[in-house]
């Protein structure tokens, strides 16, 4: 009866994220165990869950386990058919797709790397120097519409146009950018200097 009273005091003691968390990882582990899923989805579905709790904010526990699952599940390269997930669990099917969309999402957003982040990578694969790279992400903050792709040949045309299209750099940029010159040239006419 000791070990009740204390099980409920922590439980009343946490958190509320971590509650949450801890409800959701008592749902995964008995979801997995149902479905005979590997310990690394569990695991790969538990962070991504941490990581991303406050985009699924709203959903049920049951739902949020069950799309972290099955997106993990996904991931790791054995994907499985919702319903066998669903089979362990109370979860509406319509509200784990939308939860699953939410992760995937909440996922790919923190995947990005900012466009400084690829800049710096290109100019330091055609050896500019970091002055150069600086004025870049100038340039590419003043023409956000070009960046949702990130297309390597953006990032090359905002490097030649920082460096003043100095002859011969242009080449080198898309080379360092794994794009053509004529694509680096395409992107540098759509940017407003």
């Amino acid at each position: 009866m000791q070990w009740r009273r204390l099980a409920r005091l922590h439980k009343e003691t946490l958190h509320s994220r971590e509650w949450k968390l801890a409800e959701i990882g008592a749902e995964l582990k008995r979801i997995r165990e149902c479905a005979g899923l590997p310990q690394s989805v569990v695991q790969e579905a538990e962070a991504s869950v941490r990581k991303h709790l406050n985009a699924v904010k709203g959903f049920r526990l049951e739902a949020v386990a069950v799309a972290a699952l099955w997106t993990a599940a996904k991931a790791a390269g054995a994907p499985r058919p919702l319903e066998d997930f669903l089979a362990c669990s109370k979860a509406d099917k319509g509200r784990v797709r939308k939860a699953a969309w939410r992760l995937m999402e909440a996922a790919r957003l923190v995947r990005r790397l900012a466009a400084e982040d690829y800049v710096k990578t290109v100019a330091a694969r055609a050896g500019l120097p970091a002055s150069t790279a600086k004025a870049a992400v100038e340039l590419l903050k003043r023409n956000r519409r070009l960046l949702p792709g990130k297309n390597p040949w953006v990032w090359a045309a905002a490097l030649w146009l920082a460096s003043f299209r100095r002859p011969g750099l242009l080449t080198r940029l898309a080379e360092a950018a794994g794009s053509t010159p004529f694509g680096v040239k395409d992107a540098a006419k759509k940017m407003r200097i």
